[in-house]
């Protein structure tokens, strides 16, 4: 927790250090790639650099870890700091790279706020920064130490050995260690970064769930080509480059929103390419012939926009109380409701625990009309394809 000395100064300057962070993010990563360009080329997603998102992420969680601390000073958020460490491993970040951080996020926030920063106030960021950089490295090192991996050594080769077009802009590949080895463990709804080489020399990394069950020789993961400005980098490479027999470099598996251990009922709730770490969880379900209460709902444009549809309808019949919701905004003869996903009319029994996965707006709506039925705000878990602008929603 905050010192006795550093929580009026935080609580003071909360609402000017928040106010603009913004400013101190952008101008952090200005700072940060001019020293280390190489962090820019091969470990942040250029992507979100270029639309802003990855610096609204980074301003989220510094408020709400700021917050936190003021609010409930008797414990962490340790949801928060999960989510974010677990995005860290399966990128190979190290404690070493805290203290570059620190620097120019410090510089940043003096060029920002000039005399305002004086050196109790400094002090007292320097405590939250700290208190939230041990906590996550702290993290770090328990998934790592749990992945068998050296810290930041999580990369493996590992070859397809099919790709299969599963709509017009989905793809799947199935995944084998190219040394022979076994696959390593994971546990349902957890995901991999796939690291590629782009033309430009770049290695970028982005983070792809593991839409199969576990325990199995190999490993799929399905991709979503990203369109728009700018477009997916790694999607679009994997979609026009990777072949049967090529050879990639993926990750240990993490994530924190995996499937429950017990008998308790669940809703699976999903939307578009969220749909993937459901699928691990169902196959896994039904692999192991649970009696468990299932609901699943899953939300798409159009029946040839959903990947995987006939396997997720295949997946829940297996299962004895498994039931299946779905909406498409155009239904057609599908059978399908139309519009979109609405939980509120469904039969969710006594002490379901929701998980969701799907663009933000999803999760928000359907967080919502959860929270207004009754579910309690614990018993509700999220998955964010990309940077988390929703940090602190759960709090």
């Amino acid at each position: 927790m905050l010192s006795e000395q550093a929580v009026p100064v935080v609580r003071a300057t909360l609402p000017a250090v928040g106010g603009a962070l913004d400013r101190i993010t952008e101008r952090f990563y200005g700072r940060l790639f001019a020293a280390h360009p190489e962090l820019l080329r091969d470990l942040f997603n250029r992507g979100n650099q270029a639309n802003g998102e990855q610096r609204q992420a980074l301003a989220g969680s510094i408020a709400a870890f700021a917050t936190a601390l003021l609010e409930h000073p008797d414990r962490r958020p340790d949801a928060m700091l999960a989510r974010i460490a677990h995005k860290h491993a399966s990128l190979g970040v190290t404690s070493e790279q805290y203290k570059v951080v620190h620097e120019h996020l410090f510089a940043a926030i003096v060029e920002v706020l000039g005399e305002a920063v004086t050196p109790e106030v400094a002090r007292a960021w320097d405590e939250v920064y700290w208190l939230m950089a041990n906590a996550l490295i702290a993290v770090e090192a328990r998934l790592y130490q749990e992945a068998g991996v050296a810290e930041g050594q999580v990369w493996r080769s590992m070859e397809i050995a099919e790709r299969r077009e599963e709509t017009a802009d989905t793809v799947s590949f199935v995944l084998r260690p190219a040394d022979g080895s076994p696959t390593a463990s994971f546990r349902p709804g957890q995901y991999v970064s796939v690291r590629v080489a782009l033309p430009d020399g770049a290695r970028q990394i982005r983070q792809y769930s593991l839409s199969s069950a576990p325990g199995r020789p190999q490993w799929r993961i399905t991709v979503k080509r990203v369109d728009g400005d700018p477009a997916g980098e790694v999607s679009s490479w994997l979609h026009a480059q990777a072949r049967e027999g090529d050879v990639v470099e993926v990750s240990a598996p993490f994530g924190d929103l995996v499937l429950p251990e017990g008998d308790g009922p669940l809703l699976l709730a999903s939307a578009g390419i969220g749909s993937t770490p459901m699928l691990a969880m169902l196959d896994h379900l039904a692999t192991i012939g649970s009696t468990r209460p299932v609901v699943v709902v899953h939300a798409d444009r159009a029946p040839g926009t959903h990947a995987h549809a006939a396997e997720l309808r295949r997946l829940v019949d297996a299962l004895p109380q498994g039931t299946l919701h779905l909406w498409y905004e155009e239904p057609g003869d599908s059978g399908a409701r139309p519009g979109r996903a609405d939980v509120t009319a469904l039969d969710l029994p006594a002490g379901t625990t929701a998980y969701l996965c799907g663009p933000l707006p999803f999760l928000r709506a359907v967080r919502g009309d959860l929270l207004g039925r009754g579910t309690a705000a614990a018993d509700i878990h999220y998955e964010v394809f990309g940077p988390d602008l929703w940090l602190g929603a759960e709090s």
